[in-house]
């Protein structure tokens, strides 16, 4: 829905253009007549553009959306590349909305959108207050540990006591810079399984519960893996000998590098496009330093698998178990879910390792090798 300079003739577009949605939002941008704001929705990692809508002579606009019963929206208003508003919206809030070309706004009805609101103000304060702590050149390490330790534990009391609000699901995926979040460990995966546990009982469809669920078994899964490598004196990661293309078996062991990237896939075509788009640049640009793929296809369909390798010319190590999600290694290597990476680096598995997309993979390689 677009909103334009109040006439009759655009009154009359603005309301038909708002027939049949459900949640509305009346803003005003001040100090900035006649001027665009662009609203985005939250895809769960990254922002869609839903629409351009102008402001009037006194900063006025509004924007009109259908939301689905019990699965709320991030809505976020930005103004130019500035994110200058952040909405958690439930089908059927009507908010008002105050700000400026800076992001300094305030909300009005919506319950969660407040809470969106403080958490972020929260998160920014801790991040200024960290790299106030870097750049100062007499503050000890010690306080950059005391002020993180602080805040993990600030934003566990927070998820615990809102474990039904959709707001915790940042939170649990704030970062303290790209290569470390703040919920860093395996063991975080517990308390974002029950995090899901009870948000399902309120969105059971929630494209965001789906994510952190995901992410919840990832970490419980990594956390499984640790376990059982404690147990493991002689080697730090679970040896693999799966057949490759000509039938004979291929020992995970006997094709380390200095750094090995076990990689457990599917010949699905989103996972072929990252194959030919990512992950060959890389291995071309890698391989030279010492960078292994060891690439363990879950495909029952061995003909469909060997066509895909071959079409492709896939320069590393590729097998294929056939048994899917009956092969033991599902359960040694933790497989929640395809596809899924893990490291193996001086001869053990680099459990510190958080990759979730081609960007992760690279910059890992670059500071391993």
């Amino acid at each position: 829905m677009r909103s334009f300079k109040l006439a009759a003739g655009a009154a009359l577009l603005v309301i038909a253009a708002a027939c049949g949605k459900n949640t509305q939002i009346e803003g005003t941008l001040h100090e900035t007549p006649d001027s665009q704001v662009i609203v985005k929705l939250l895809d769960v990692n990254r922002f869609q553009v839903l629409d351009t809508v102008k402001t009037d002579a006194k900063g006025h606009f509004s924007y009109a959306l259908d939301l689905k019963k019990a699965q709320p929206e991030f809505v976020y208003l930005f103004y130019g590349d500035r994110q200058i508003a952040s909405l958690l919206l439930q089908q059927g809030d009507k908010v008002t909305v105050q700000t400026d070309t800076l992001g300094a706004y305030t909300v009005e009805g919506s319950e969660e959108s407040l809470k969106l609101q403080k958490v972020e103000q929260e998160y920014n304060s801790f991040m200024s207050d960290m790299n106030n702590i870097v750049a100062s050149e007499n503050a000890p390490e010690s306080q950059l540990s005391r002020r993180y330790v602080s805040y993990y534990r600030d934003r566990i009391a927070y998820v615990l006591g809102n474990s039904k609000s959709l707001t915790v699901v940042p939170v649990l995926f704030q970062q303290v810079n790209p290569t470390f979040q703040v919920f860093s460990q395996p063991t975080d995966g517990i308390m974002m399984q029950a995090v899901c546990d009870s948000l399902k009982t309120v969105y059971p469809e929630s494209r965001y519960v789906r994510a952190l669920e995901k992410e919840a078994r990832r970490r419980i899964s990594v956390m499984e893996m640790n376990n059982r490598l404690q147990g493991a004196e002689e080697v730090g990661y679970i040896d693999i000998s799966l057949p490759g293309i000509d039938g004979k078996s291929i020992k995970l062991s006997e094709k380390l590098g200095k750094v090995t990237m076990v990689y457990f896939w599917q010949a699905t075509a989103e996972q072929k496009m990252f194959n030919l788009d990512a992950l060959v640049p890389i291995y071309e640009q890698f391989a030279p330093k010492g960078f292994e793929v060891y690439a363990v296809s879950m495909d029952s369909d061995k003909a469909a698998w060997a066509t895909a390798v071959r079409n492709q010319k896939l320069p590393w190590v590729n097998v294929c178990d056939t048994r899917g999600a009956l092969s033991p290694y599902v359960t040694s290597y933790g497989i929640g879910s395809l596809p899924m990476v893990w490291f193996i680096v001086d001869g053990g598995v680099d459990d510190e390792a958080q990759v979730r997309n081609a960007d992760d993979i690279r910059e890992y390689l670059r500071r391993k090798l």
